[in-house]
């Protein structure tokens, strides 16, 4: 079985992507988002090419657990995501402090603020994705 991860903002997707067993997450692209329909066509293509039958979307909470705004919209999308793609598992999974994380990552592997930007939403997919698998196969 194999899964992707989504980091979904505003203006972009990272996208992450399981190894065949679902034990390990690597990065895949960053989408930069344009319309509903064109993102959700660049998915179906991914979905396709890395044969997945799960999307694990972050989900935002704040930090209390509480549900904002920005976790209100990525249900949204997932729900929009099981509407799509009605043979895919949709899952929402906790992310606080992924993208956080994913810059202190690039920032300890010297990486200059403008390759941080291309790539910090791709990194919070894998952390995102990981945290999932990781999560899943211990469980």
């Amino acid at each position: 079985m194999r899964y992707l991860g989504l980091d979904v903002g505003t203006r972009t997707i990272g996208i992450a992507a399981s190894d065949a067993l679902g034990m390990i997450a690597n990065g895949v692209e960053t989408i930069h988002r344009t319309s509903l329909e064109r993102d959700f066509a660049r998915l179906g293509e991914l979905i396709k090419e890395y044969e997945a039958s799960v999307l694990v979307v972050g989900y935002p909470k704040n930090m209390n657990g509480s549900i904002g705004e920005r976790a209100q919209n990525c249900a949204a999308l997932a729900e929009q995501l099981r509407e799509k793609f009605a043979n895919v598992e949709v899952v929402l999974w906790d992310e606080r402090l992924t993208t956080v994380a994913a810059h202190r990552v690039l920032i300890e592997a010297d990486m200059s603020r403008n390759k941080r930007k291309k790539v910090v939403d791709t990194v919070a997919a894998v952390l995102i994705l990981q945290n999932y698998l990781d999560f899943k196969n211990n469980a």
